[in-house]
């Protein structure tokens, strides 16, 4: 009953921590906006995000264009909304283009980052520099993955091994290969969930491996959910090893117990819960559908592809009492291993259409692709799998029942009656045939069918078991890579949300006569966000030959012509190499009408025209 208590205990600690969120968190918008250009220094940097996330100190940096650090104090969420992100700036900030960085960890564990820019009186070059590309190309997140895998690699081997030895074969308890496979099994996943829960701290914050062993950082990785996870993980793998030892000290009475089953069978489910709660499961749409669909797909898996190990092993070598394992065993191991992939594959389905959401998906997005390859490799397990259930159908119907047979002493203690000087080969021709069979094997001693030939089926089987572990490995190391890459349900919302809330820029480039024979010069026109309400216009005029050209006056007015709506004047103001104006307000959306007005020199000017389409303002 302590261990039902314990594994009911950490259910609840790993459940009641899942909430509904969308997986692996993007930024959605940020004040200021990302190549803002700001008449005043802000006071804050505000981020919001698609779901709720996590943060260090070192979360969230803004850099001054001497790459100084501007923001004294770490960031805190807005008002209390886990999607948000928030840090003061120092005050009397100088003109210039300051660069925010953030690196969060979303609500399913996954750590992300990223940079934008804002300028604060007119744009300038920065000194200050963001490591780009994926938070997991570090030494440390690699090595985080190689951990990840050999987890999932010792959870197959040890559930896989005890349910072939509860449900299938109690006696392979006793044998030794089987003992050895249970404790590696054990050893891998306690390393490396040991060593995953050291390196957690620097793979969220993207520190070096040496700051593992940082007591600060390891108290804070041991609060979130992902930590939590693999205290969990541990605390049940200690419990584990306990009945593992009393396991080892009698085999057969732990093997047969009913109380043995049921604390194994539990001890795997909420092994498998410790994944589920803090990956991919335990964020985005269906949350209580599917942690437990997660739990179930791994459970399968460990059955089927320990199992798998575990057969092949058996078939491999004999018992102690020099007998091969038993074709019923086998049997019973078919029928387990065919049940647990028709979990995987039901399973695998769901968690297929939850995280893609579309077929275009497949081919446009990493997390598609990657599920296309172990699609192939599931089939091809299946196509394997299906020789092996024929392999293991021919043994077992060919196989005598087990009181039919003699022992091998009974067998050899036969002797067959012969005629004086009958060839010697005659008188051992039939040793294994029952003591009252005729000479010839049939009736009137005609020849019978060929006797059934179990080393070759075993042999058979053996090769098919084989081919089939190793596609299994393939699909294991796919489902790895799976895990760290985000899902493209996640992906296509992150990008209509980026899409939706982050400013657009019109750039609009319009030629103009500059007075003189064949001089045309061009004026640019940057206008963002390019939407309905309040937007920024940056005009710089350029000579023939691409260089700036300074102008006496620029004037910049708008029109709707559709509507009736205009002349609205931009109020151009001369920024010293460039025009602008940061309040220039359009009321409705639309094809607008550019009049753009040169001055050339003091008495010589022309007007050129554009047209430019003003977006709505999204819902």
């Amino acid at each position: 009953m302590t261990v039902l208590a314990l594994v009911a205990f950490l259910f609840a600690l790993l459940l009641g921590a899942a909430g509904p969120a969308f997986a692996h968190a993007g930024l959605s918008g940020s004040d200021p906006a990302d190549g803002a250009v700001l008449k005043t220094e802000p006071r804050y940097v505000t981020l919001t995000f698609t779901e709720s996330v996590g943060f260090s100190d070192d979360s969230l940096r803004v850099l001054s264009p001497r790459n100084e650090r501007v923001n004294p104090r770490p960031a805190q969420h807005v008002d209390g909304k886990d999607d948000t992100a928030r840090v003061e700036l120092s005050g009397k900030l100088p003109e210039g283009t300051y660069t925010v960085a953030w690196r969060v960890v979303s609500a399913d564990g996954h750590p992300i980052s990223g940079a934008f820019v804002f300028s604060i009186g007119a744009p300038s070059e920065t000194a200050a520099v963001v490591a780009a590309g994926s938070p997991d190309d570090t030494a440390v997140g690699r090595l985080y993955g190689v951990f990840r895998h050999v987890a999932y690699s010792g959870l197959a081997l040890l559930v896989g091994a005890a349910a072939f030895v509860l449900l299938c074969w109690p006696a392979a308890g006793a044998l030794r290969p089987v003992r050895r496979l249970l404790v590696v099994g054990w050893v891998a996943l306690a390393a490396s969930t040991a060593a995953m829960l050291l390196l957690r701290g620097p793979y969220e914050t993207a520190g070096g491996v040496g700051s593992a062993f940082d007591l600060a950082r390891l108290g804070r990785t041991v609060g979130g959910r992902p930590g939590a996870a693999l205290i969990a993980r541990l605390v049940l793998l200690a419990v584990a090893a306990v009945l593992l030892g009393r396991w080892a000290r009698r085999p057969d009475a732990a093997v047969i117990g009913v109380r043995g089953r049921l604390a194994g069978a539990l001890l795997a489910v909420a092994l498998t819960v410790t994944w589920a709660a803090a990956e991919h499961a335990s964020a985005g749409i269906q949350v209580a559908l599917a942690m437990p669909a997660a739990a179930l797909h791994l459970l399968a898996m460990g059955v089927w592809l320990g199992g798998l190990v575990t057969l092949l092993l058996l078939l491999r070598r004999r018992g102690p009492d020099g007998r091969e394992i038993p074709a019923a065993a086998i049997g019973r191991f078919s029928t387990l291993a065919f049940g647990a992939v028709a979990v995987l594959v039901g399973t695998g389905v769901y968690q297929s259409w939850r995280q893609v959401g579309s077929w275009e998906a497949l081919s446009t997005t990493s997390y598609g692709k990657t599920l296309v390859v172990k699609v192939a490799a599931v089939v091809l397990v299946l196509w394997a799998a299906s020789f092996s259930r024929r392999w293991t159908a021919r043994l077992v119907q060919g196989a005598p029942p087990a009181a039919a047979l003699p022992s091998a002493p009974a067998r050899e203690r036969v002797r067959v009656a012969q005629a004086v000087g009958a060839p010697t080969s005659a008188a051992g021709a039939d040793l294994d045939a029952a003591p009252d069979a005729p000479a010839g094997g049939g009736p009137g001693g005609e020849a019978g069918p060929p006797p059934f030939d179990a080393a070759a089926y075993r042999r058979g089987l053996r090769r098919m078991v084989s081919v089939e572990a190793a596609l299994g490995v393939l699909i294991l190391v796919i489902t790895t890579v799976l895990t760290g890459t985000q899902p493209s349900r996640a992906a296509g919302e992150r990008a209509a949300a980026a899409s939706a809330e982050e400013p657009r820029v019109q750039v609009l480039t319009v030629p103009f006569d500059m007075g003189t024979a064949n001089h045309q010069g061009t004026v640019q026109i940057t206008l963002a966000p390019g939407r309905v309400g309040e937007n920024t216009v940056e005009a710089v005029v350029y000579t023939s030959d691409g260089g700036l050209a300074a102008v006496p006056e620029l004037r910049l007015t708008l029109t709707q012509d559709e509507l009736g709506i205009g002349p609205l004047d931009a109020k151009l103001k001369d920024q010293k190499g460039y025009w602008a104006a940061y309040d220039l307000r359009l009321p409705m959306p639309g094809v607008w009408t550019l009049n753009i007005t040169v001055r050339t020199t003091d008495i010589d000017q022309v007007t050129v025209r554009d047209t430019v389409r003003v977006a709505p303002v999204p819902r």
